[in-house]
């Protein structure tokens, strides 16, 4: 078994990144800005935008964060989007989710200009992935794909399964890993709660690729000795005994799991970073395009 590590791939990325960002910046042209727009106070949308922040200053980016209160309408929303939009100085951004329930997140989606949208959410990007044609990918299919590639994974005619068909990580991902690329040129089975039999489709798959949102959910009998396991989810859970009170948990019980595999993502420091990594990737190709 070996881990696929994110964290340390994900540093390697932004090294290169940085040394690109430094070459542009003695050729005196402008440096990539990346914007993050945050809605009420959510815990874990901080956190990570917090992290991408900072990553930003680490490699040379330029970045704003704008804040609005939980209770912000949606037509307030759209007018920052708008203005975002508008400005020639930033090359991407992001609106993070979730959002407060009175907030339409398709319409806030769709309000994005496609070639600032590094988050790979709008419907034009989503459609271009689609016909395989250069495009933002959306950000944890994205780091995913890169993780796969910078190990060397061989995927070729391998059986994927995808558990979850979310439109940010399941779906997206049962097209790339099905696409004429490399890594892709796989046998996809996309599967969600309504499907039958999901231990035995599980058993079949060469590389497993889980975002369901269920702490540990999958377990030893539901893996293929010598399978790839890429554990996307992500659940915080109560742990009195540790110094911050809770630890996070993926969607795979990986002390059972791990023994099969033959790789496998650790959660955390697994598709998280990469998550960043890749949104990087895509405001550094916004900037190049702008």
């Amino acid at each position: 078994m070996q881990l696929l590590d994110g964290k340390a791939t994900s540093l390697q990325i932004q090294e290169e990144i940085r040394a690109e960002v430094e070459a542009i910046r003695l050729r005196g042209e402008k440096v990539p800005h990346l914007a993050a727009v945050i809605v009420g106070n959510d815990g874990a949308s901080e956190t990570y935008v917090a992290s991408k922040v900072k990553t930003c200053e680490k490699i040379g980016f330029e970045s704003s964060l704008i804040r609005l209160p939980a209770e912000v309408t949606q037509i307030e929303l759209l007018a920052t989007i708008s203005r975002l939009n508008e400005d020639k100085n930033v090359d991407g951004f992001i609106v993070q989710l979730p959002l407060p329930k009175h907030i339409d997140e398709q319409t806030i989606i769709e309000s994005i200009a496609p070639e600032k949208d590094v988050d790979g959410f709008h419907p034009t990007n989503i459609g271009k992935m689609v016909l395989n044609l250069p495009t933002f990918l959306p950000a944890t299919p994205y780091g995913i794909m890169e993780l796969l590639k910078r190990y060397s994974i061989h995927t070729e005619g391998k059986n994927c399964v995808v558990l979850g068909r979310s439109h940010i990580v399941g779906s997206p991902m049962s097209i790339l890993m099905a696409r004429n690329t490399n890594p892709g040129n796989c046998t996809v089975t996309l599967t969600h709660s309504k499907t039958k039999n999901l231990k035995e489709i599980c058993l079949q798959a060469d590389i497993l690729i889980v975002a369901l949102g269920k702490a540990e959910f999958i377990t030893a009998d539901y893996i293929k000795q010598g399978a790839v396991v890429i554990d996307v989810g992500i659940t915080r859970v109560e742990a009195p005994e540790g110094k911050s009170g809770y630890k996070l948990l993926g969607d795979v019980n990986f002390s059972e799991v791990a023994p099969k595999c033959s790789y496998i993502t650790p959660v955390p420091g697994g598709v998280g970073p990469m998550t960043i990594a890749a949104l990087l990737q895509n405001t550094l190709w916004a900037a190049k395009k702008n």
